[in-house]
C-alpha cells in the first residue's frame, strides 16, 4: 500500500479520486489548494502526488516545481491530472518535473494503472 496525496480543488472530482485510489488499496490524504498540498508533501511524505494544475493559492506547476526542488531524485512521483490538454501544457508540466500527465475527463482504470506504474518505478 502506498501513500497518495491528491491535490484537487473541485470537491466532486476530489471525492471521486479519493474513492478510486482508496478502492485500489492505497492510503489517501488530500488537499484542496496548492499551499495545503505543499504542507502535506512535507508532513505526510507521500509516495505519489496526484496534482491538479489550476488551483487557488498556488497552481500545480508551482507545486510540482517546489516538490522537485526538495526532491530532485523523484522519490515522490507526481502525476498531473488536469483539464489542460494542449501539447505545450504537457511539455510545461514535464519541464516542471511531473512524471506523468492525464487529461480530464479521465478513465478511472487508466488513472489507477498509471499510479501503479509510477509506484513500480519508484520501488
Amino acid at each position: 500500500m502506498a501513500r497518495i496525496l491528491i491535490v484537487e480543488d473541485e470537491p466532486d472530482v476530489l471525492l471521486l479520486l479519493e474513492n478510486r485510489v482508496k478502492g485500489a488499496g492505497h492510503d489517501v490524504v488530500s488537499a484542496t489548494n496548492g499551499e495545503e498540498g505543499l504542507t502535506l508533501v512535507a508532513t505526510e511524505k507521500p509516495d505519489l502526488v496526484v496534482l491538479d494544475w489550476m488551483m487557488p493559492r498556488r497552481d500545480g506547476i508551482e507545486v510540482c516545481e517546489e516538490i522537485r526542488a526538495s526532491d530532485p531524485d523523484h522519490n515522490t512521483k507526481v502525476l498531473m491530472l488536469t483539464a489542460r490538454s494542449q501539447q505545450s501544457d504537457v511539455d510545461r508540466a514535464m519541464e516542471a518535473g511531473a512524471d506523468d500527465y492525464i487529461v480530464k475527463p479521465f478513465s478511472s482504470r487508466d488513472l489507477i494503472e498509471r499510479i501503479n506504474a509510477l509506484l513500480v518505478t519508484a520501488a
